[in-house]
């Protein structure tokens, strides 16, 4: 079966681990939940991504600060920050209730710290214009090879708009892959297509995708579904492009 990380509800403050660089997915995942005030500090000798879902934070690296703020991950476009192993970071919270996504993984190329925007991530409406709009989403790539050729990790968003599919024409990569769900209202739903087996996600679940497995996704009528996801390159096979299943790609 599937691996499928259901939140059963809010995450609890702080840190809330979700998968282990030792494991399947190659990557350390997790949720911070801070309150007003509250501070985060991450030392480790792995390379580093942060992305700020909503609230307000300060964040410390490599000699620089910023503050990020985000009403929500539907509405707004994404504030990231990428270090490599060498960076430690410090995350304060500013807001009531802020929440940023944890990703790390093994690597030991030296770079400089990337701090994202929402004006460097412009939203991409794919599937538009094309089978009655039922695939049309945004997508928002924060980094990949483009823009951060040392990286292990690549980095973005999604907006399934309801009822219709995103991560469409379904496809698979040998590369492993986590999707974090929010959806809007937060009594949302969708589901998650792994290989030949289908999965009934809500908010501040997550599911890790395998390698080789398809994963298009769906959104039930009435509610949008947001969901990060990030892929981890292997190290003699860095992540491109996916590979369509050969029935579909006439869709495109």
């Amino acid at each position: 079966m599937p691996e499928l990380f259901k939140a059963n509800g809010p995450h609890d403050w702080g840190y809330t681990k979700i998968t282990d660089v030792s494991g399947p997915a190659l990557m350390d995942f997790g949720v911070l939940r801070l309150r007003k005030g509250e501070a985060f500090e991450d030392d480790a000798e792995l390379e580093k991504a942060f992305l700020l879902v909503y609230g307000s934070v300060r964040i410390q690296a490599a000699g620089k600060e910023a503050v990020y703020t985000r009403k929500d991950c539907f509405n707004a476009g994404p504030f990231a920050l990428h270090t490599d192993g060498n960076t430690g970071v410090r995350i304060t919270a500013i807001a009531d209730d802020s929440e940023v996504c944890v990703m790390r993984t093994a690597n030991e190329r030296a770079f400089a710290a990337q701090w994202f925007r929402p004006e460097d991530t412009p939203d991409e409406y794919r599937g538009a214009g094309l089978m009655k709009e039922t695939s049309t989403r945004i997508v928002r790539t924060i980094f990949d090879l483009r823009n951060a050729p040392d990286a292990r990790l690549v980095l973005g968003e999604v907006i399934g708009f309801p009822g219709k599919w995103s991560s469409y024409p379904p496809h698979h990569h040998p590369q492993p892959e986590i999707y974090y769900y929010k959806t809007n209202p937060e009594n949302g739903f969708g589901y998650a297509e792994l290989g030949d087996d289908v999965v009934k996600v809500k908010q501040n679940d997550a599911v890790l995708i395998a390698p080789g497995l398809t994963h298009p996704q769906c959104t039930a009528p009435g509610y949008a579904l947001w969901y990060l996801w990030v892929i981890r390159h292997l190290d003699d096979q860095p992540y491109i492009t996916p590979v369509f299943v050969p029935e579909h790609p006439w869709v495109l």
